[in-house]
């Protein structure tokens, strides 16, 4: 069934169009992955679906009271006592666009209490009580409670646009849980994990255009390079031809010959044409000076106790940081990882214990608040106050033109930072961060505001970056793209040192000891032996050398029938089967890397036993 559609859409904000004859359907139990540029104008077609925006040319056609419910970038909470009275606030002020009608926000109307008690259970799911004061909410802890409304309202199509900023891990796995639920929604993200986990199909807006790609973005990564590489030779030979008839036309005499006509006149439309095309937005361009190397030792930390309001952030812990080292910061929302990054750098005393510094530490840290960037300066004077030109290596720039580089315009250079957008405020903390050289990279947060673009090139930069590298971040596949090892808050200030990245740490935070029984599990695999089954030396025994010995099979048919059914969710006809079909190979999907998170880690207990490390 169709809910939506767009046709001949145009949008311009002053001579910039947005929409530039776009085209969409939204079909029933879709799950839209939307993404594109920053300032392409995803969030401004949320709100054209929403209602909230109008077009200025074209058609756009929503099933008759069809609910739909938008969730902003930034939600803001309305003034109240609690943060559950601040959302029934809000839903009356969204009423319009949302399921929830006046009607239903009454307290005396039994269908106001049937909402308040969606919104309890969604402020539970994603660890809210309700009665928080929304004054002292943090960035997460409003984004959680407005997806709770969002998800209370029971909209057939849902509105997120940006919703994993400053959601810690554990909220994204909720969230992702949750729109499984939605019968429709469309999301404006760069989280690549997250696009993967939950989207049947990718959409992008590029130079006003929207393209549709079936999958999640696995599959368009794979479509979209062999789509990219045959418009780029598309383009060199039409620039080609192009050039040699204008070359022609310049010859004059045999230009103006009767039985040339047609020549001239395809000129001139092989000139409208090329007037008429919208180049590719550019590329930040990131370098990174690693400056003079620092000692071997960074930084060392012995026994380390730092607590607030009687709450132990840190208690106990010890680790050293080497030269080269990549180390991602792992934790819940508020488990203390600022304030580790803080000890770490010496820049705060712990309440008990000792940190050694190293020698030659030149020190870059990218803030998540971007309290490092004063709202009333210019962009220009964030770069390099008092002076036009900045040293990035060997080489010497003015800082116009290494602001283009991310992709700030010269008039846009002298924009004071508080009219920036937070894609933009983003882009300039990097380019104030890599103006100075620093063989200590610090990074909280820095993917919040950036498109995929971007973001693979920041990926690229890090990996090639010769200097120590500490990362806070909630984007798993990024962390999984850059470190080599993690710190993990394990809860009631413990944090835990372990090799690799995100997928690591997440196989490696399962238990062990007593695997769940997955439903999946197939029938010939031997059963879990019970505890003290094996011999009293530690070593296996007679069932647990089976189950070892059967365990490659195993995770190797998992990873097989994993690739099938993404190569069949690639597929151009794939959306054409409908959503309980896309609904049950993704939940398989699910059920696979679940099962093969077990298998692995059962795989390494045995293998730990038989090699006697137990």
């Amino acid at each position: 069934m169709t809910l939506i559609t767009l046709r001949d859409a145009h949008l311009a904000f002053g001579d910039r169009p947005l929409l530039d004859g776009a085209e969409l359907t939204v079909h029933a139990g879709e799950q839209i992955g939307f993404i594109g540029r920053n300032g392409t104008g995803k969030s401004t077609v949320l709100k054209l679906i929403a209602g909230v925006s109008h077009l200025d040319e074209g058609e756009l056609q929503r099933r008759t009271n069809l609910r739909c419910a938008l969730l902003e970038q930034e939600p803001l909470l309305p003034p109240a006592p609690t943060v559950r009275e601040s959302l029934i606030e809000r839903a009356r002020s969204m009423a319009s666009a949302s399921s929830c009608t006046a009607e239903e926000l009454n307290e005396t109307d039994r269908d106001g209490w049937r909402l308040r008690a969606r919104l309890s259970e969604y402020l539970q799911r994603f660890g809210l009580t309700g009665n928080e004061n929304p004054n002292g909410c943090s960035g997460g802890e409003r984004k959680r409670a407005a997806l709770a409304l969002s998800f209370a309202c029971e909209p057939e199509v849902l509105l997120l646009d940006e919703p994993t900023n400053h959601l810690d891990i554990d909220g994204i796995a909720q969230l992702e849980a949750c729109i499984r639920d939605v019968p429709v929604s469309i999301i404006v993200t760069h989280d690549r994990a997250f696009l993967d986990a939950v989207a049947t199909r990718i959409i992008e807006l590029d130079r006003g255009a929207i393209r549709s790609y079936p999958g999640n973005f696995a599959a368009y990564e794979a479509r979209k390079e062999q789509e990219t590489a045959a418009e780029d030779v598309a383009r060199r030979r039409f620039e080609k031809f192009w050039r040699q008839e204008e070359a022609w036309i310049r010859k004059g005499v045999e230009a103006r010959r009767t039985r040339n006509e047609g020549r001239v006149h395809r000129l001139e439309q092989l000139r409208q044409e090329r007037a008429a095309q919208r180049e590719r937005i550019g590329h930040i361009k990131l370098a990174l000076d690693a400056g003079e190397r620092s000692g071997r030792l960074v930084a060392e930390l012995t026994g380390i106790y730092h607590s607030f309001d009687g709450r132990p952030l840190v208690a106990d812990f010890s680790t050293i940081i080497l030269r080269g080292d990549r180390v991602g910061l792992i934790g819940a929302n508020g488990a203390g990882k600022s304030t580790l990054l803080r000890i770490i750098l010496g820049a705060l005393p712990p309440q008990r214990g000792s940190v050694r510094l190293g020698t030659n530490l030149q020190i870059a840290y990218f803030d998540q608040m971007r309290e490092q960037l004063d709202p009333n300066w210019t962009v220009t004077d964030a770069i390099n106050p008092g002076s036009d030109w900045i040293t990035i290596g060997e080489e010497r720039k003015h800082v116009i033109t290494y602001l283009g580089d991310f992709l700030f315009s010269a008039q846009r250079a002298q924009s004071p930072v508080k009219m920036l957008s937070g894609g933009e405020r983003n882009r300039l903390l990097l380019a104030r961060l890599f103006a100075r050289p620093a063989n200590l990279l610090v990074l909280d947060e820095p993917t919040n505001d950036l498109d995929i673009d971007s973001l693979e090139l920041l990926e690229q930069r890090l990996q090639e970056y010769p200097g120590t590298l500490l990362l806070v971040s909630h984007d798993r596949r990024f962390l999984d793209n850059i470190v080599t090892q993690t710190i993990s808050a394990e809860g009631h200030g413990q944090w835990r040192v372990q090799v690799g990245g995100y997928s690591d740490w997440l196989r490696q935070r399962t238990p062990v000891a007593a695997p769940a029984v997955h439903p999946c599990a197939t029938a010939d695999a031997p059963p879990a032996p019970k505890p003290g089954a094996g011999s009293r030396n530690g070593r296996l025994g007679y069932m647990e050398k089976r189950e070892l010995t059967a365990l490659p099979g195993q995770i190797e048919a998992l990873e097989h029938e994993q690739a099938e059914i993404g190569a069949h969710m690639s597929r151009r006809d794939y959306h054409l089967q409908g959503p309980d079909h896309a609904r049950a190979a993704r939940d398989r999907l699910q059920e696979i890397s679940d099962e093969l998170q077990r298998l692995y880690a059962r795989w390494e207990a045995l293998e730990a036993r038989a090699n006697g490390n137990s």
